[in-house]
């Protein structure tokens, strides 16, 4: 992690300690189980928490209210290998393969509300990727956040959101709940999200859109996991002021990523919209 000189952190609640979890790749269920039980540990008066996860077997991702039952072909995803899960975060669909992705649980207030909240994450990951000397920079001639919809999370820009060239490269979603917030996003190794759009029942009006930005286009090299996980990890360590601390679920942590896995992993809940 980096040692040198820290700025002022954002706000004085914002603890100068977090958790930092690396954990190994997992199905799309048992992803979102943890990013939950993170959220539960943290409103119980745990510390903020830095997550960096990847996904195996490959899956698409649903926004908590995006339209989804009878809108894709399962068949043909069951037989590529691609699974789906809800989030319990907005958003829309994204494709979860070559990728690495974050998540972050802290308090609604503490980044100063889930706008700025969004926003300061960016800035943070901002940070860490031109440390690899990605060409990047933040969206800020855009205000809104994406409306459900099946068009994929990467095909359409959001305010705040990291690009290269007007593509997108970073991509997250959010929940307020209970005073905390959980925030996630997927930053693109390889630009492949045609799975999104492949696999539509109906395709949506424009399917002619760029594709999405992605870091081995715009690095010499696709660093190794240990070089993104630390260059990230010191981006928010920079813009925050703050110490992460290599962490370790809980043995009270891992039985609760068992109970909350068996839900999202529940069809009803995957398809109730």
């Amino acid at each position: 992690m980096d040692k040198g000189k820290q700025p002022t952190r954002p706000s004085p609640s914002l603890p100068r300690t977090w958790r930092l979890l690396e954990t190994p790749a997992d199905s799309g269920a048992r992803n979102m189980a943890v990013d939950t039980v993170l959220l539960e540990s943290l409103r119980g008066g745990g510390q903020p928490v830095l997550r960096f996860y990847r996904w195996w077997p490959p899956c698409i991702s649903l926004g908590r209210n995006q339209p989804a039952k009878g809108q894709y072909d399962l068949a043909e995803a069951e037989r590529r290998g691609i699974e789906f899960v809800r989030r319990a975060t907005g958003g829309r669909a994204v494709y979860h393969h070559h990728e690495v992705t974050y998540s972050v649980a802290l308090g609604d207030r503490q980044l100063g509300g889930p706008r700025r909240t969004y926003e300061t994450i960016h800035k943070a990951l901002l940070a860490g990727l031109r440390l690899l000397g990605a060409p990047i920079e933040l969206v800020t001639d855009i205000g809104h956040a994406l409306r459900p919809s099946t068009v994929p999370c990467f095909h359409e820009l959001d305010g705040g959101a990291i690009v290269a060239g007007r593509r997108k490269l970073v991509g997250s979603a959010q929940l307020r709940e209970g005073g905390v917030i959980l925030q996630h996003g997927s930053l693109l190794l390889t630009g492949d999200q045609s799975p999104t759009v492949q696999l539509l029942r109906i395709k949506w009006k424009d399917d002619t859109a760029d594709r999405p930005a992605a870091l081995d286009e715009l690095l010499p090299r696709i660093p190794t996991w240990g070089e993104l996980v630390d260059s990230l990890a010191s981006g928010f360590e920079r813009l925050l002021g703050i110490q992460l601390i290599e962490s370790t679920l809980t043995p009270e942590e891992k039985a609760r990523v068992m109970f909350h896995s068996r839900r999202f992993s529940d069809p009803g809940w995957t398809w109730r919209l």
